[in-house]
């Protein structure tokens, strides 16, 4: 907007101009960006960098589609995916720019070479995201108890569940009925009509 609008009015200001907050990224983009990262580092950097990238990967893809079981805006769910859309591509796309000889044996910080700090930052995000990880798994294990518990309460027990027919030689539900001209087994003159729970 120019001077002349800002003046005399006409047209939005910047302060109005609504925001647009971009989507969050798919459970395929999540995925994608991860094998990218992966593809990128194979056959380019030593073994050990490839096998980290590759924990983290497959983690994230366990990860990404339940995504939704760690609540909206959780910081868990932000962790996993900034680690597969950002920190995991800047730290193998760092070490990636470095020329080979002076990445695994110039020592640059604290005695360390660029390759053992890159595997040092991949084996903290392998192990935050195993930590997310086992935590969502520990959460449905929880539900799943609880279902069970409930499921216990509800039919378990000497008022439980009874199924119609059950000792009375009734035929019971999936069980077929006699053919035509067979003697039912309720009755003699044809099948025992089946009784609602």
């Amino acid at each position: 907007m120019g001077w002349w609008q800002r003046i005399f009015g006409g047209g939005r200001t910047e302060e109005e101009q609504p925001l647009a907050i971009p989507a969050p990224p798919t459970t395929e983009q999540i995925v994608t960006s991860v094998d990218a990262v992966l593809a990128r580092a194979s056959g380019k950097a030593p073994a050990a960098v490839t096998a980290r990238v590759q924990r983290v990967a497959e983690t994230v893809h366990e990860m990404a589609p339940r995504l939704d079981r760690l609540g909206a805006g959780s910081q868990q769910a932000h962790t996993v995916v900034a680690t597969a859309t950002s920190y995991l591509p800047e730290a193998v796309d760092a070490y990636l720019r470095l020329p080979r000889d002076f990445a695994d044996r110039r020592v640059v910080d604290r005695g360390k070479t660029s390759l053992l700090i890159l595997c040092d930052q991949l084996d903290l995000l392998g192990a935050t995201l195993d930590k997310i990880s086992d935590a969502v798994s520990r959460a449905d294990a929880v539900a799943l108890v609880a279902h069970g518990r409930f499921l216990e309460e509800k039919f378990g027990g000497s008022g439980g569940l009874t199924l119609p027919g059950a000792g009375t030689g009734q035929a019971l539900p999936g069980q077929p009925l006699p053919g035509p001209g067979a003697p039912g087994p309720g009755t003699a003159s044809g099948p025992a009509p089946l009784e609602a729970p």
